[in-house]
């Protein structure tokens, strides 16, 4: 995707959320929720969102995270792919993280995205903050 406003700025926007469980619905409503939030906090529009990419805990392999995204309004030209995220030991469970490359207004402050127990990861960019 070409830049083609200069009044557009390149970020990468960190967010992760947990699931439940390795259910397909639990998945699916955390990956929901955890994409409204990105886009509402955000003002974004689907042109804006350049790429995505979904990583998750190996304890979570019940569907893929991008295909859920994949089904937003608008979302067609949006890059999204899932890989998964490093095993660490102590690590939080059943946790999705992202990192979204959008376009934003020069003036307006990315709004990274920590929901449910990965509130515990970044306290300073949890839902409440």
């Amino acid at each position: 995707m070409a830049i083609t406003n200069k009044n557009l700025q390149l970020h990468g926007l960190r967010g992760a959320t947990t699931s439940q469980s390795n259910q397909v619905e639990a998945i699916e409503a955390s990956v929901t929720e955890l994409i409204k939030e990105l886009v509402q906090r955000n003002q974004l529009h689907p042109d804006q969102i350049i790429s995505i990419t979904f990583t998750v805990t190996n304890d979570l392999d019940a569907c893929f995270p991008a295909a859920i995204a994949r089904r937003q309004p608008g979302w067609g030209n949006v890059a999204l792919i899932d890989c998964q995220q490093m095993y660490v030991k102590g690590d939080l469970k059943k946790c999705i993280r992202i990192i979204a490359h959008v376009l934003l207004p020069i003036n307006q402050a990315p709004q990274h995205t920590y929901l449910g127990e990965a509130a515990l990861l970044r306290p300073d960019r949890s839902k409440n903050n």
